[in-house]
């Protein structure tokens, strides 16, 4: 019988998506067969503190208030996790063969962790990190799609130090631009955290200063009277586009506390759309995935515009949720692809990538 894949589940974060990280990470670590895998909890806390869990410690919370404190390596040719007990000689836990990392938002999601693991020389699940760091910039994000012929609802970027240093200039900017309503985001977060929907020009300001609290660049997008249309990708090289599905928020918009705190908001799996119209969406969503040049996995966002009947591409995100109700996982089951068996696509895909990219030359010929 062949050896247990020792899978490193990598949760938490200094994110304001740190909680819904702790959600996913349970969904992920429930569906993963034990029959396959060895799961090594890994924690960060808010603070950016790594944790390890043992036997004793299987409660994602308390990994992260009791579990063993570790550095994360970076040396390929030493242990993945570095034991802060000096007295310890032996690593906190064994080598991974693959991390899998379930964080949300900042300092996980965006480039930041998978540049760590690919200087370690460590297999993880997902996106590398370009794809990483671009999904996770909607400005940057918007910018290759409007490249790759994508079409992308109209908006306008604003450093925080512009809006802090001359407000006034800012708004004559965006109302220049851009009609009300309009949409108020924080370029670098995601699960909806400091978005507002911005209907009048007094409501601009506290949206603003919102999203400012969130990050140095402020995202401000066209509003639309929009059906929400979600599709999950699943790759490497050769892609593949789930069926499409929509969202019916129970608030006016799908926002933080409609995904997550408040019952009530639809999943309609499979969206109600036309052949065409699902077909232009699988289609867009693969594009996305490849305009930002991603990998394993991702869920794409649309809208579809009401009035015109036009789909946008929204945004990608390079980690979706894995939660009991997140829409990447139901989407492919009802695809036909079950949530353990998803899981086990993402892990080979992690592994088959690592070897690929484990073919560059790292030397000059002689």
């Amino acid at each position: 019988m062949s050896r247990k894949i020792r899978v490193g589940l990598l949760f938490g974060g200094r994110s304001g998506e740190h909680e819904v990280s702790l959600t996913s990470a349970s969904s992920v670590w429930k569906a993963l067969d034990p029959r396959k895998y060895d799961v090594i909890p890994i924690g960060i806390t808010r603070q950016g503190q790594w944790r390890v869990g043992s036997e004793a410690l299987k409660l994602l919370p308390e990994v992260l208030d009791r579990g063993t404190p570790v550095l994360p390596s970076a040396d390929p040719t030493g242990p993945n996790l570095v034991p802060l007990d000096q007295k310890r000689t032996r690593p906190a836990d064994p080598q991974v063969d693959v991390i899998f990392p379930v964080l949300h938002g900042t300092f996980g999601e965006d480039g930041t962790v998978q540049g760590l693991l690919e200087l370690a020389n460590v297999p993880y699940v997902g996106a590398g990190v370009l794809a990483s760091a671009v999904g996770m910039d909607k400005d940057v994000m918007k910018r290759l799609f409007r490249d790759a012929g994508l079409p992308v609802v109209k908006w306008v970027c604003v450093a925080r130090s512009e809006w802090e240093r001359s407000s006034k200039s800012v708004r004559q900017k965006i109302e220049k631009e851009l009609r009300y309503p309009v949409f108020i985001k924080p370029a670098n977060l995601g699960s909806s955290v400091g978005i507002s929907k911005v209907r009048h020009a007094r409501e601009l300001g506290p949206a603003m200063d919102l999203a400012a609290k969130y990050d140095r660049k402020i995202v401000v997008e066209r509003g639309l009277d929009a059906r929400e249309i979600e599709c999950s990708v699943l790759g490497n090289e050769q892609p593949q586009a789930s069926v499409p599905g929509e969202v019916i928020p129970i608030n006016e918009f799908y926002d933080y506390e409609a995904k997550y705190l408040k019952e009530g908001s639809e999943l309609i799996i499979p969206a109600p759309l036309s052949k065409r119209q699902a077909d232009e969406v699988r289609d867009l969503a693969i594009r996305a995935f490849r305009a930002i040049d991603g990998a394993g996995m991702a869920r794409v966002d649309f809208l579809l515009d009401r009035k015109t009947r036009r789909i946008y591409v929204n945004e990608i995100n390079t980690i979706p949720g894995f939660t009991s109700i997140s829409m990447y996982p139901k989407l492919w089951e009802a695809t036909g692809l079950s949530f353990p068996r998803l899981l086990d696509r993402l892990i080979e895909l992690a592994l088959q990538r690592h070897r690929d990219q484990s073919r560059r030359a790292t030397t000059l010929p002689r």
